[in-house]
């Protein structure tokens, strides 16, 4: 999914210029950056789902967001698109039948799940999210969309965390990070 560098840059600034850092949260020696004031900013947040709809339009069938700042990312996006949005949670959130992925994280494992009768044989579909960071989520979103039936297009994130390489969890697939720290 290309798109064009002024469109990638303007997005990362609008992000970058609606982020509040917040030291030492949620504990010692981490930076938090905080999307809470992008949100809040109505037409910097409007902005933003345009661009992202201008990067993505024609390309996919149905936005996957993933809980719990993915979902407020999806769902403007995939109305800007005209597309179905469909959400992938944490373990016990979906009434069932759902399908469920086991994934590790930094310290312990977690569990998301889909209903799988939400996503359509062959549909592409666009996974998004706030922060790529260890890659566990994101990976655990991949086998999920694709145990459905659908193909994952791209995984699109506002920030994503160099230092915790989360790429290397998610081979081959194209990542649109729009910040990188």
């Amino acid at each position: 999914m290309s798109t064009t560098p002024e469109l990638d840059r303007e997005l990362a600034e609008l992000i970058q210029n609606n982020l509040r850092e917040i030291p030492d949260f949620p504990e010692p020696g981490v930076l938090f950056r905080d999307i809470t004031p992008l949100l809040a900013n109505g037409p910097a947040f409007a902005k933003l789902i345009d661009g992202l709809a201008e990067k993505y339009r024609g390309k996919v069938d149905a936005i996957a967001g993933l809980e719990s700042r993915g979902f407020i990312l999806a769902a403007p996006l995939a109305i800007a698109l005209g597309v179905g949005m469909l959400t992938i949670r944490k373990a016990g959130k979906l009434p069932g039948p759902v399908l469920g992925v086991d994934y590790e994280l930094e310290y312990g494992s977690a569990r998301m799940e889909i209903r799988p009768d939400s996503v359509k044989e062959g549909d592409r579909v666009l996974i998004i999210d706030d922060v790529l960071a260890t890659g566990g989520t994101a990976a655990a979103a991949i086998e999920l969309v694709e145990a459905s039936g659908a193909e994952v297009e791209g995984i699109c994130v506002l920030m994503e965390l160099l230092a915790l390489k989360g790429r290397d969890k998610l081979p081959g697939r194209e990542v649109a990070a729009l910040l990188s720290f």
